[in-house]
């Protein structure tokens, strides 16, 4: 009669090693093994890896956008001026920022004047977008207060311009040369509207880290700015930044209630939030089609658990003669595929988690073997491929893997723990 025995107990264990631990004539159980093994690994890594980087283009696509961008732009409503033509500068901007600063949440409020003009220097000509701004507003900014690079001093912006590095590539510029800003919209005559030419020494260029932004930012002092683009006595908006930029939303709601009617918000979401969605959607995407990677490279357990019971079915016969129940058969097998499962993800997760955290030099050596020009930053907007380890996204690929791996080991232990043994040991 068969006895029963404690799950999982310390025999059962050891038969199901034996049984991994293929014999030289029983090759063809170990190469399954060895290939499960090394599918879920690399199905894992590939999961994790590539979980690791997306996660950490996101960040900092975001964090790009976050230290060089305003949280939240507060501009007027279009209104008709005195003059007849319509305007939206912000006559008051001081007393306005000041009711935007008490704001629960707010950290910065500086007055800003935009336009986009074009740039000269010698031969070469660059289109460019002009922020007036305060030096003190200026140095505020994470990514100018530690920029990815920098050459000059900041602090002579009210002698200059500060330009950005794509600015100074497609210029030619350095430190100390004087730059011409073109502007259509320049002075006011009566034989019409005459082209503004101003010349600037270049004080200081930076790096924010964002390709878009570094090819086309410059900073002007914010009164020579309001002189230049013909704003005197006023701003053309308001840039905020908050404590929490994930609560814009509602601190724009209050800034709205705050300021009256006529004042409108643009928020750093409005202005990238389909990109954002369209990341989330593609991590989606991308975390299925690695998930049926796992999948494969799991229904490969099937495959050599198959084969083992085939060969083992001699084996299965003597146990349940000398006693051992259907559950301890099937805890044996499952054993074997579990054990392969566990293993895989733990070489998947070890390798996907190093190539995380070595991920600068590893694409040095992919581009140089590549012989360079691997990552564009033109298209992708960051000048390097960045990698972040998110505790959850490596739970999440080691959970899938687990439990895909039990799973599906548990159909072919079932069918040999269900073995007759008379059939399997009568032509014996």
């Amino acid at each position: 009669m068969a006895t029963r025995t404690s799950p999982f107990s310390r025999f059962e264990w050891m038969i199901a090693w034996r049984y991994l631990r293929a014999r030289r004539a029983e090759g063809g159980v170990s190469v399954m093994t060895w290939i499960s093994l090394i599918g879920i690994t690399l199905a894992v890594f590939a999961l994790i890896a590539t979980l690791a980087v997306r996660a950490g283009f996101r960040a900092e696509f975001v964090d790009t956008i976050l230290g060089a961008n305003a949280h939240i732009t507060v501009y007027d409503a279009v209104r008709v001026a005195e003059d007849g033509t319509t305007t939206r500068l912000i006559e008051d901007y001081p007393q306005r920022a000041q009711i935007i600063r008490q704001i629960d949440g707010v950290t910065r409020v500086a007055p800003l004047i935009k336009g986009q003009v074009l740039a000269s220097l010698r031969s070469n000509n660059a289109g460019v977008e002009v922020f007036g701004i305060a030096l003190e507003d200026l140095k505020s900014l994470p990514r100018i207060q530690n920029p990815a690079e920098a050459i000059g001093n900041i602090d002579r912006l009210g002698e200059g311009i500060a330009i950005g590095s794509g600015v100074a590539r497609a210029l030619g510029a350095e430190i100390g040369d004087r730059i011409k800003l073109i502007s259509p919209d320049g002075v006011k005559t009566a034989f019409g509207t005459s082209p503004r030419i101003n010349a600037y020494e270049v004080v200081y260029i930076f790096s924010v880290g964002r390709y878009d932004i570094d090819k086309t930012r410059v900073y002007l002092p914010f009164a020579e700015a309001q002189s230049y683009f013909n704003r005197e006595g006023g701003a053309d908006e308001l840039e905020v930044m908050v404590r929490n930029p994930e609560k814009v939303d509602e601190i724009g709601y209050a800034i709205t209630r705050a300021t009256g009617e006529g004042t409108l918000i643009w928020t750093w979401r409005d202005a990238s939030g389909a990109f954002l969605r369209a990341l989330d959607m593609e991590d989606n995407v991308m975390f299925i089609i690695l998930s049926i990677l796992v999948l494969i490279a799991a229904m490969n357990i099937v495959s050599g658990l198959i084969m083992l019971v085939k060969n083992k079915g001699r084996d299965i016969g003597i146990l349940r003669t000398v006693g051992l129940t259907e559950g301890s058969i099937l805890r044996v097998f499952f054993i074997c595929g579990a054990l392969v499962g566990v293993i895989g993800t733990v070489a998947g997760t070890v390798l996907g988690s190093l190539f995380a955290i070595y991920i600068d030099p590893i694409f040095g050596v992919v581009n140089a073997v590549a012989g360079g020009g691997v990552w564009d930053p033109s298209v992708r907007g960051i000048y390097f491929l960045p990698a972040k380890l998110m505790p959850g996204d490596v739970l999440s690929a080691v959970g899938l893997s687990l439990g895909l791996s039990f799973v599906v080991t548990y159909f072919p232990a079932r069918r040999a723990a269900r073995m007759n043994p008379v059939e399997a040991l009568r032509y014996e």
